[in-house]
């Protein structure tokens, strides 16, 4: 499509103006040839164009998509009505100052303090990419500084412009990022000596000027220096070509250099008399301009700081008075009068300059200065001229003298101002490592007045070739895109300024011959100007004037400039006279005379060149002034060569560096805030480049969009089957192929598509159109459609109507029939009614009276019934008693009589059967029926037990099984430990191998010292010798010493011993109760021994709660390690489970060898604490037995060695099935046959004991009978009844041998099918214990699975941990069974023989006892043991214990442990100190806390869960020392027993507050731990993430991952709360931690949000909004927990960013400013004029945000009720920290509960007390 065919009716374009340089006008009519007519959108005039050149038609609008953006080479159409438009509507409009031209930031000097350049607005540009954000000068100083760090390349930003535009604030606030973003922690601070620079050169170089109050007046490159991290390690400064003139003269409306006026103004307030200082309107050099004074800058209090300044870069006071003094001195020089006194001169020397002899300034001068005034006053006026032969002095008239005494002036000033320079220097030079720099170039810009001179000539000339150097690298930079896209492009033809800068720098250019002239001794402004008439005439850039010939014109870049010669020579050459710089050295009251004007090498460094470098004049004595000098052999270098020497300098530094441009615009020049005047812009523009960087851009492919972004945008130009979302470049081929005929019109790259100039504005046209017509097409249906529903509703009211009409009629006539058969039915009714109501009264009546009547009969037969029926009972009961009374007396009398009768027998059988029991006969009867009995019981006795060893050899078979069984499981176990172990021996082996080496090179060594010691050694063997005697002599006493001590210790045992028997002497009453407690518990102990396999069989649970419940009686073992099962467990995905061992890696799980811990140690756990508290049961049951008397000892004897076989034997059964049970499953059948068996064992046992302990019994008998009958034996067996006895007996036996066969023949086959079953159930066991070991060892495949293996090493843990207080329970045990032995030798030592008995228990000692008197005295028991809740340690020790509670200790092992527990740890310590009144202990041990916590959280400053972690133990070490510090505030709710352990000695108030500052020290720390980590989820989680991609517009971001989405956010903050809730942060401060987090997501959010002119449109609004829902929901969800108020507040903090996305999507009109206002209460009226001004339709039918609106917005801002003391900054603080407040939360765990856990190894570091 050619330019022309745009011209059509409805296109907007730029007519030129007179004023305003370029204004809007819309085309009426298409383009016909050679004329266009328009009509001007101002005024709505109508004007006709002709047009002779179809080339050069009137310039095209761009769209207003397009209009505000931050770069102005984005607009499609790119030329200077555009440019200059842009600018505007960004400054005037949307109060956007900076604009981004490619790579140049525009700035316009607003002339209004902007809250813009805060430390949030440096954060926020922190780390960004430019253009990610709002155009910024901070966005240019962090896009050097990251090139800094990415290039390791140097870089310069070179900030230009004129007078007013801003160049000194920009350079300042690229400063101030730089020592903000690159701050060295060093004690130089040299970010703080660079800021406080700024003030001092002020100063000294800037002064009001017309156009600005702050014009620099000099240029300065500062280099800001790095070191290899990027930090800044220091700074230099040089100057260029200081105004010095100004010190002598100032134009109308100016004034001097800002330091004179500072120092009048505080030489009176700071008490600086000497300086004589007045007013500033008193000086001469001071009042020239007429404008002393500055709106809204105190100069005193400029003073204040330019003299903190001068201290901070450490200029000392006396430097400082003399900086003043020399000042004050150039002030007194000026206001020195020169006249011409001809009364007093002669008549020759009429015109001659003269000085008073009372001259009060030349006095103060002199004084000042400690100069002879005479001699200044001479030199003054006078001047020393060199002839041939001799030196002649003569007088100066007034003119000459005041034009030395000036140049004295002027050279002093520049003298001064490069020795501060010099001082500033050595201020910022650190010493330290310089690897790079950043320079910040603050120069002059193009300046031309109506009287150009030396200076212009010299600032032109520095634009020149610093606009040659920016105009290459714009083209390059142009040039590589197009590479880099891999485009075909032409060369770009742009300005080459070389030949201006070849007139001013050839061998005959300007400089050269003002170099010539000056070295002419009578040369001439005039004879140079004739020079360059003459020699540059053939120079195109050169020009002569019209008029005059004292002129000459150079055309440069930015416009043709005529400069006036007068004042060049003198000028460059910078001319004093020699005598009065002699005079002014000689000085003896200001010692920095001597270091301004000294020779030195680094003079020419100082300011590169000093602004007034000139040759120092050898000294001449004044006695030989007469004397012609002495000639220099070298030509002192004019200004103009040091400039052109400083300026190839800078060059060549700036051409190192990769450069970056910002260009200051001045807006007006009446200082007038955000007015713009565009002939004044234009005019800058052109002088600074940025219309040349334009134009370059014009002429390639000034408009690029990425395919993403451009097939979103112009995707409506394409049918939907041609798009092809796998080849998005395709698609845009298409689209482009379609709509722009000429290739040549765009190019597509590797990621962009770049346009000629007008494309994009094309292709916004045509997609307009096509809008339109959808819209057309759109809203004729949707007419249609409304058109077709008002007439179908308009039928159906009709119809309606009709309906009605006619129902009603019919409704009418129904209604009548319908009254007239209501009436007759009432009638009817009434009638029955009255007739049914008579009726029912009559039957009522007689109703009634028949009730009553026959209700008073009723109840008077009912009255006579009862009479009658009380009669019969009172005659009943009198009859049975007196029946009862005769019974009783006859039975009485009957008993009498028989007992009277039966006494008698019985008296009588009494004698009879004495007299029998004295016969031998009755004695043998007895006997004999007796043996008989005997002989049948041990008959059964065998019987029984050649049964028992029938079963003993399967019993046998069963346990060897079993023990194989076990034997194969600890195989296993230690097989794997021995992995381990191997690889850490081999580790060690290699160590030790290592370690031999060693050895072996020390013996070598040792080797050769052996013969130096041997001699050593038998030097002093005799004095060890005679050590050695006196050693033995000592040994020997001390040996007689401990004999001593251990007779005391033998009879304090002996008198414990004694004491031990006494209290069993006291406790012997007590025996019968403990042996009926014996016989208990050998019951229950019987009744767990038959059934062991019911145990087996109990499940996981079941077996973990049975032992929950068995031990529940037991000792609380406090807070282990491991969690109890009450305790609230973390979340499964919350633990770090691979830390499950601390001495290396841990193998994979075993499943089933974890089930089977788990049962078993279950059961162990309850067995064991049984047999703790059977242990401390049978030490007092012992003891109670000592006084009892003997049972007897041969009768008990068997059933003692039979229990201990039977008790022993059965234990290794049920040891075995337990360890077979663990991991096989007994069928009911095979238990149910087991128990049967057992059932019977344990019966036949009885019997056996009982057996063998009658025949005891009864041999005891028979011997004692033996004894009786003496040598007359044989009578027992004198009928042959033993003979008899014993084949009966022998019968049987073998009776009994016969069933114990079949017994064991049953008992075989039964054991045998349980074998098989056994083997069954094992092969299926083995089997499923490798499917869940093969699954445990894989990678879990889902949320189960994970769940099952966390849960089963869990599990694990908890086991082993369980497992370890069984060992120490275990320990415990055979310590008690070691003191039970030794207490049953003692009783054995003393007689008692039948200890067995009380250990074992036995029936028959509880039988043979029962006749014994129960006569039971009170039960003493020992009392357990109490612990005080406290810690023992050693100091030694201390360090060790913080390493390992403190430093060592990890999150996931803390998760494990009682939440708080190092703090409960650390208190018990803590109470030990108050407990032993060890102050210094106490010291010690909290300064170690606060090391060791400091010292943990510094080294582990990335990790957010330790901060959370040891927060937690903070706060709960906090609330213990107040819950537990005596005072009355916090004991209200303690129990008695804690109110006990409370501090008694020390008051630890202070302590408190430093845990408190600790805690708040952590609080701070992981807040902005937090928030860094969230800093970068929280853009593309809430600003660019789009749930409906393409909806932004046209330049959509590209949709993030949705791992960056809100689901990221959401996921984070969820475990950041598990953590939280993990270590049991106190709930209010965890709800203030989420508030505090969301406060800075709101913030940083509004803050990216107001930088970014992308994000501000309705879809982007309604895409953030839905994000925000996503963190409202999370909020509502997971912090109901703490409280409505608390989601209430969190959601609170959130408003800001809600209101500025609602703002984003309400209407904009004038009628809705009240409702914005009010929805907008949380937003500063900053941030809504900004959001507004920022807000860009996407779309042109999208409504506009007008000014009017703004306007209005901002006036009902301000008038709001706070709105002046709202804050007047753009972004809000993110870095703000509420304030916390740590409420007291008192614990209920009682601390003589806790116990350390094996994992913090500390055993044998603390002793619980």
């Amino acid at each position: 499509m050619t330019t022309k065919e745009l011209y059509t009716k409805g296109a907007r374009i730029w007519v030129e103006h007179p004023v305003k340089v370029w204004e809007g006008a819309t085309v009426t009519s298409d383009y016909r040839s050679g004329v266009l007519i328009v009509q001007l959108d101002d005024n709505k005039e109508i004007r006709q164009i002709k047009i002779p050149d179809e080339g050069r038609m009137p310039p095209l609008r761009n769209p207003s998509l397009l209009i505000g953006q931050n770069d102005l080479t984005s607009l499609s159409y790119l030329h200077e009505p555009a440019v200059l438009h842009n600018l505007k509507v960004r400054f005037c409009d949307r109060n956007a100052i900076y604009t981004y031209c490619g790579i140049v930031l525009v700035a316009i000097n607003p002339y209004y303090d902007l809250p813009i350049y805060g430390d949030e607005t440096i954060m926020a540009y922190r780390g960004q990419s430019m253009g990610d954000l709002d155009p910024h000068i901070f966005a240019v100083s962090e896009e050097a500084y990251t090139k800094l760090e990415r290039e390791r390349r140097d870089q310069s930003i070179i900030v230009s412009g004129e007078s007013g535009a801003g160049k000194t604030v920009s350079a300042k606030y690229a400063m101030r990022y730089f020592a903000a973003v690159g701050g060295n922690a060093s004690e130089t601070q040299v970010e703080r000596k660079v800021l406080a620079s700024s003030p001092i050169m002020e100063a000294i170089g800037n002064a009001k000027t017309t156009r600005n109050d702050n014009s620099s007046r000099f240029g300065k490159f500062i280099e800001i220096h790095f070191d290899n991290q990027y930090r800044i390690s220091g700074a230099s400064m040089r100057t260029y070509l200081l105004e010095k003139s100004r010190v002598v003269y100032q134009s109308a409306g100016e004034r001097n250099y800002h330091i004179f006026y500072q120092l009048c103004a505080g030489a009176a307030t700071e008490k600086m008399p000497e300086l004589q200082l007045d007013h500033q309107d008193t000086f001469h050099y001071l009042n020239q301009g007429g404008s002393p004074e500055i709106d809204g800058v105190d100069d005193y209090k400029t003073f204040r700081e330019t003299k903190n300044a001068l201290s901070t870069l450490g200029v000392t006071e006396s430097e400082q008075r003399s900086m003043f003094t020399v000042l004050a001195a150039i002030l007194h020089l000026g206001n020195v009068e020169l006249t011409s006194d001809p009364d007093e001169m002669q008549l020759d020397n009429q015109d001659g300059a003269y000085i008073r002899p009372n001259d009060k300034h030349l006095s103060i001068v002199c004084s000042l200065l400690g100069v002879s005034k005479p001699e200044l006053s001479r030199w003054l006026t006078h001047r020393r001229i060199a002839s041939a032969h001799e030196v002649i002095v003569s007088r100066m008239d007034v003119q000459r003298a005041v034009f030395a005494r000036d140049a004295l002036a002027k050279r002093m000033y520049g003298k001064l101002f490069a020795w501060l320079v010099q001082a500033v220097n050595r201020a910022l030079d650190t010493g330290n490592a310089k690897k790079h720099f950043i320079g910040v170039l603050d120069i002059y810009g193009f300046e031309t007045f109506e009287i150009n001179s030396f200076e212009q000539f010299c600032i032109n000339y520095a634009n020149e070739k610093l606009q040659q150097q920016f105009n290459s690298h714009v083209f390059k930079l142009e040039q590589d895109e197009y590479i880099k896209e891999e485009i075909s492009w032409k060369m770009i033809d742009f300005y080459d300024n070389q030949p201006c800068i070849d007139l001013i720098e050839d061998r005959l250019g300007v400089l050269a011959l003002l170099d010539e002239e000056c070295r002419v001794p009578q040369g001439s402004d005039m004879g140079f100007v004739s020079k360059l008439h003459d020699k540059c005439s053939n120079y195109p850039h050169f020009l002569k004037p019209r008029f005059g010939s004292a002129a000459f014109i150079i055309k440069h870049f930015a416009d043709i400039v005529e400069y006036q010669c007068g004042g060049f020579l003198e000028k460059n050459r910078d001319t004093v006279l020699e005598e009065q710089l002699e005079c002014i050295k000689s000085a003896t009251n200001c010692r920095l005379i001597h270091s301004m004007f000294a020779e030195s090498p680094s003079d020419h460094s100082a300011t590169l060149p000093p602004p007034s470098r000139r040759r120092t004049t050898p000294s001449v004595p004044l006695a030989s002034l007469t004397q012609p000098p002495r000639r220099t052999s070298t030509q002192k270098q004019t200004v103009g060569a040091q400039f052109r020497q400083s300026l190839s300098a800078l060059m060549a530094t700036l051409s190192a560096t990769t450069p970056h441009y910002v260009r200051c615009i001045k807006p007006n020049d009446t200082k007038q805030a955000f007015q713009f005047d565009a002939a004044r812009a234009v005019n800058q523009l052109r002088a600074c480049g940025v219309l040349e960087t334009i134009r370059i851009s014009a002429a390639g492919f000034p408009s690029r969009w990425l395919y993403q972004d451009f097939f979103y945008r112009y995707r409506l130009l394409c049918r939907f089957k041609e798009i092809d979302r796998g080849d998005i470049k395709k698609t845009c081929s298409s689209i482009l192929q379609r709509y722009l005929k000429e290739p040549d019109k765009y190019q597509f790259g590797t990621t962009k598509i770049f346009f000629r100039a007008g494309q994009v504005a094309y292709l916004e046209k045509v997609r307009a159109d096509l809008q339109r017509a959808y819209c057309v097409r759109v809203q004729s249906c949707v007419r249609g459609f409304l058109a077709r529903r008002r007439y179908t509703c308009i039928m159906r009211a009709i119809r309606g109507i009709q309906a009605y009409a006619r129902g009603h009629i019919g409704r009418t006539k129904a209604q009548e029939i319908r009254r007239e058969r209501a009436a007759i039915k009432i009638q009817k009714h009434i009638r029955g009614w009255l007739a049914r109501k008579r009726y029912r009264k009559l039957r009522h009546l007689a109703i009634g009276l028949q009730a009553r009547a026959r209700g008073y009969l009723a109840r008077k037969h009912y009255k006579e019934k009862r009479y009658l029926q009380a009669t019969i009972t009172i005659q009943r009961y009198a009859r049975g008693y007196l029946a009862r009374m005769r019974v009783r007396r006859m039975r009485r009398q009957i008993i009498v009589a028989q007992a009277s009768i039966r006494r008698f027998l019985a008296r009588r059988q009494y004698k009879r059967l004495r007299i029998e029991a004295r016969s031998i006969d009755h004695v043998k009867t007895l006997n004999k029926g007796l043996e008989n009995k005997i002989i049948s019981l041990q008959q059964r006795l065998e019987h029984a037990q050649d049964k028992a060893k029938a079963i003993e050899p399967l019993q046998a078979q069963i346990v060897e099984l079993r023990s194989k069984l076990e034997y194969l499981k600890q195989v296993e176990i230690e097989a794997r430990s021995l992995k381990v172990d191997i690889q850490d021996k081999d580790n060690f082996l290699i160590f030790l191998k290592e370690e031999l080496a060693k050895e072996k090179e020390n013996n070598k060594r040792l080797a050769e010292e052996k013969s130096q010691i041997e001699m050593r050694y038998k030097k002093e063997k005799e004095a060890k010798e005679a050590e050695n005697e006196k050693l033995a002599n000592e040994l020997k006493s001390n040996k007689e010493h401990f004999e001593l001590l251990i007779e005391e210790r033998d009879k304090k045992h002996e008198a414990e011993k004694k004491a031990l028997c006494l209290e069993l002497e006291t406790e012997r009453q007590s025996r019968q109760k403990l042996l009926s407690s014996q016989y208990d518990l050998q019951e229950k102990i019987d009744s767990l021994q038959r059934v062991p396999s019911k145990e087996h069989r109990r499940s996981l649970s079941d077996a973990s709660n049975n032992s929950q419940q068995e031990t529940t009686v037991e000792d609380d073992f406090g807070y282990g390690s491991v969690r109890s099962v009450e305790t609230t467990r973390p979340a499964l995905e919350a633990v770090n489970w691979s830390a499950g061992s601390h001495n290396g890696p841990s193998p994979i799980a075993d499943a089933g060898l974890v089930l089977r811990m788990q049962n078993r140690i279950s059961i162990l756990q309850g067995e064991l604490s049984r047999t703790a508290k059977r242990a401390s049961d049978l030490e007092d049951r012992l003891m109670n037995r000592l006084m009892l008397p003997p049972s007897n000892p041969n009768s008990d004897r068997f059933k003692v060695e039979e229990l201990e076989i039977e008790n022993k034997k059965l234990r290794e059964q049920i040891d075995r099935l337990r360890a077979a049970g663990d991991s096989i499953i007994l069928s009911k059948e095979v238990i149910g046959q087991m128990d049967a068996m057992q059932k019977e064992l344990d019966r036949r046992r009885d019997e056996c004991v009982q057996l063998k302990s009658v025949l005891t019994h009864q041999t005891v008998n028979l011997k004692s009978l033996a004894s009786n009958y003496g040598s007359d034996v044989d009578i027992i067996n004198e009928d042959g009844e033993l003979a008899s006895a014993y084949e009966a007996q022998k019968g049987i036996n073998r009776q009994l041998q016969e069933e114990l066969t079949a017994e064991k023949q049953f008992f075989a086959e039964n054991i045998s099918r349980t074998k098989i079953e056994i083997e069954k159930l094992r092969e299926e066991n083995e089997k499923y214990q490798k499917l869940l070991s093969t699954d445990l060892s894989a990678e879990p495949k889902n949320k189960a699975q994970e769940y099952a293996q966390n849960e089963i090493i869990r599990l694990a843990s908890e086991n082993l941990a369980i497992q370890e207080r069984i060992d120490k329970l275990s320990e415990s045990c055979r310590r008690y069974k070691n003191q039970i032995r030794m207490l049953v030798n003692k009783l054995k030592e003393a007689g008692i023989e039948d200890v067995q008995d009380i250990l074992e228990g036995n029936d028959t000692v509880v039988s043979q006892n029962t006749s014994l008197p129960l006569e039971m005295a009170m039960v003493t028991r020992k009392k357990e043991r109490e612990y005080l809740g406290m810690f023992e340690y050693k100091l030694q020790d201390e360090h060790t214990i913080i390493k390992k509670l403190i430093i060592d200790l990890k999150t996931h092992v803390a998760t494990t442990l009682l939440p708080g527990l190092p703090a409960y740890i650390l208190f018990m310590m803590l109470r030990h100190t108050d407990h032993v009144d060890d102050e210094p202990k106490m010291h010690s041990l909290m300064k170690g806390i606060r090391t060791g916590v400091k010292k943990t959280l510094k080294k582990r400053a990335d990790h957010s869960e330790y901060s959370i972690l040891w927060l937690a133990n903070m706060l709960r070490l906090l609330n213990n020392m107040r819950q537990y510090s005596g005072d009355a505030t916090y004991q209200a709710s303690n129990t008695p027993r804690q109110n006990q352990q409370s501090l008694r000695i020390f008051d630890l108030s202070e302590y408190r507050q430093v845990l408190s500052d600790i805690a708040i020290w952590i609080y701070q720390g992981l807040i902005t731990h937090i928030q860094t980590q969230y800093e970068r989820l929280i853009v593309p989680a809430i600003l660019e993430y789009e749930e409906i991609s393409g909806l932004s517009g046209p330049k959509a971001i590209p949709a993030p991952a949705p791992s960056a989405g809100p689901a990221r956010l959401k996921h984070d903050l969820g475990t950041l709360h598990e953590h939280l809730k993990v270590h049991q942060v106190d709930s209010p401060l965890r709800a203030m931690i989420f508030k505090q987090l969301f406060y800075f997501i709101c913030a940083y959010s509004l803050n990216q949000l107001l930088l970014r002119k992308d994000l501000c449109c309705w879809a982007k609004g309604l895409q953030i909004r839905y994000n925000i829902s996503h963190l409202e929901t999370w909020i509502k969800e997971n912090l109901a927990e703490y409280g409505q108020k608390c989601v209430e507040d969190t959601l609170a903090v959130l408003k800001p960013i809600t209101q500025a996305v609602q703002l984003l999507q309400a209407r904009k009109s004038m009628a809705d400013v009240a409702s914005t206002v009010e929805m907008c209460a949380d937003l500063t009226a900053i941030q809504v004029c900004k959001i507004l001004n920022m807000y860009t339709p996407a779309e042109d039918y999208e409504v506009k945000v007008t000014k009017e609106f703004i306007h209005e917005i901002q006036k009902l801002m301000k008038s709001r009720p706070g709105a002046d003391t709202e804050s007047k900054n753009l972004l809000m603080d993110s870095k703000v920290i509420f304030a916390v407040q740590f409420q007291y939360s008192p614990s209920s765990i009682r601390l003589e509960d806790i116990e350390v856990p094996n994992v913090l190894e500390l055993d044998g570091l603390l002793t619980k007390i």
